[in-house]
């Protein structure tokens, strides 16, 4: 456990969605009540998504500040995933209703957020705060994979999220590529790439 002698409002903050092939990176931000604990709180990864659906209404009914935020398929194409990543990051603890005095953040970087802010590795599983979190960012664009696979149900997005399986990459080469995919990530270039070498032929 992290204690601070002098700090009374930690923030966590963490992210999901660097490694899918499409769809946004989000974030979240999160100020937890320490007179007002919340039980079972963990990585959302090691969580069930029925665990994860439960405690993410919890965490938005009894946190002191939360907030949700991301960055674009066009920001991760433009800015890289990394520097995508830390704009959606700034954007979480920028939208907090609290301003906190410390920021923990899941990784090993920190962006610039005008406050004292540490990395953590392995964050989400050390910090209750980050844990938090990252039920809030998991369980929100999981949700929007789902509705974007009632969109484009060919790519199975409900299964794997957007992340590059065999299958997905399969659907991406027989359905094409269209504007939910982030087309600086290499698998999706070189779909594109062997698409338009195809089609000059």
């Amino acid at each position: 456990m992290f204690i601070y002698p002098d700090i009374t409002l930690i923030a966590g903050v963490d992210e999901v969605g660097r490694g899918p092939l499409c769809g946004d990176v989000v974030t979240a931000a999160v100020i937890l009540d320490p007179n007002n604990p919340i039980e079972g709180l963990a990585d959302s990864k090691k969580l069930s998504e029925k665990k994860r659906e439960y405690l993410f209404e919890i965490i938005k009914e009894k946190a002191l500040a939360w907030h949700i935020a991301r960055a674009s398929v066009a920001e991760i194409d433009q800015l890289n995933i990394l520097h995508a990543t830390m704009l959606a990051m700034q954007r979480a603890v920028t939208g907090l209703s609290i301003k906190p005095n410390l920021i923990l953040v899941d990784g090993n970087r920190a962006p610039d957020f005008g406050v004292k802010a540490q990395p953590v590795i392995k964050g989400d599983s050390l910090v209750q705060e980050i844990g938090a979190a990252s039920i809030l960012a998991k369980v929100t664009r999981d949700r929007e994979m789902i509705e974007l696979d009632k969109l484009y149900p060919q790519y199975g997005l409900h299964k794997h999220k957007g992340y590059p399986t065999k299958a997905h990459l399969d659907a991406i080469s027989q359905h094409g590529v269209n504007e939910i995919y982030r087309k600086s990530f290499a698998p999706v270039k070189r779909l594109l790439i062997n698409n338009l070498s195809i089609n000059s032929q």
